[in-house]
């Protein structure tokens, strides 16, 4: 038989062929293939698939086993399509062709993804800056309902990474927005005024969408006063107009306070060297005291200058939002510092 075979120039069936053939009947639990010299396949019903088959049509198969005891081929449709679905996913991946996907579903790591038969999943890490679910520490249970807002919603991404072998298929949408977002970037420069979105508030800053560029505004960027809560200055979802203070690879650094002159640069010319001021207690460290002058203006005193006495405790001495009387020991204006001093006043 195998001389017969090579002498028509048929090659012997191997499991992982992918063959040809046409329908001969159609019966309740397989389908019966005609596979020409390569004699008979048969195809059980649950590896048919979703498509209806009748006599006569034509179909690509996988070889599951070239020679069952009856000498029949066994077939499966559903493995041909997931090995052409392994063999469209690698060409996508290598010529890094961007896609449409719709989620079905979203777990906590990210959204679950079908395409081309095969499962695979997109990282809330590779999420575009639009979508990335920015939640503080206290709200991370957020984070499944905003990633559930994107499913059944088309997203444009490129594969990230595929494997056949350990059944991998990653996605990522920052990478399909990557060079559209290079080309936007090299537009902007350090000191360019942009509009964009609260997208999310930490204890830290906040970030801002804009024009689908993440940027960050730091704590101490937000206001000209002492920040202590961003979520008492900004709301996400509110337009904002900011500086750019830096660029970092894709990301911006902001200032909102920068839109507005310093009031600190107004306010501390009331103030002069050796002078006696009035001001209260804001904060007490181990190494002194900060004093509110004016609504901007804020001073330090240092340990030092409390007391003659080395031992002095600056939590003993003082009180929160006391008020007390201070000389002016030195203005800094270039760091916006002040020196004040509590010994030289007694």
């Amino acid at each position: 038989m195998d001389e017969l075979l090579a002498s028509y120039d048929v090659k012997q069936l191997k499991t992982g062929d992918s063959v040809e053939g046409v329908v001969t009947s159609v019966r309740k639990h397989e389908v019966w293939v005609d596979l020409g010299p390569n004699g008979v396949g048969v195809i059980f019903r649950r590896e048919v698939g979703q498509n209806p088959l009748n006599e006569g049509d034509s179909i690509t198969a996988s070889v599951v086993d070239p020679e069952l005891d009856e000498g029949y081929a066994l077939l499966s449709m559903k493995r041909a399509a997931k090995d052409r679905g392994w063999g469209e996913l690698q060409r996508l991946f290598e010529e890094q062709e961007i896609v449409e996907v719709t989620p079905y579903d979203a777990n906590r790591g990210g959204l679950l993804i079908e395409m081309e038969g095969i499962r695979g999943f997109l990282p809330v890490s590779q999420l575009a800056a639009e979508h990335y679910p920015r939640v503080s520490d206290a709200d991370k249970d957020e984070i499944l309902t905003k990633l559930n807002a994107l499913t059944n919603k088309v997203l444009r991404v490129r594969i990230l990474d595929v494997s056949r072998k350990d059944n991998k298929l990653i996605f990522s949408e920052k990478e399909a927005v990557r060079d559209d977002m290079q080309s936007r970037l090299t537009k902007l420069k350090v000191g360019d005024v942009v509009e964009g979105v609260v997208t999310g508030l930490i204890d830290f800053g906040a970030f801002v969408n804009v024009d689908g560029i993440e940027g960050l505004v730091h704590i101490s960027e937000i206001s000209w006063e002492r920040v202590e809560d961003p979520r008492k200055y900004v709301k996400i979802g509110e337009n904002v107009k900011a500086k750019i203070i830096a660029i970092d690879k894709d990301r911006l650094s902001l200032s909102i306070k920068q839109m507005s002159d310093d009031p600190w640069m107004a306010e501390v010319k009331k103030f002069k060297k050796g002078e006696t001021v009035e001001g209260k207690i804001t904060r007490i460290t181990p190494f002194g005291a900060f004093v509110q002058l004016s609504p901007s203006v804020e001073a330090l005193v240092h340990v030092s200058e409390m007391s003659d006495d080395e031992s002095i405790d600056p939590e003993q001495l003082f009180k929160l939002n006391e008020t007390k009387k201070f000389k002016v020991l030195e203005i800094d204006t270039e760091n916006r510092k002040i020196a004040l001093s509590l010994k030289d006043v007694k």
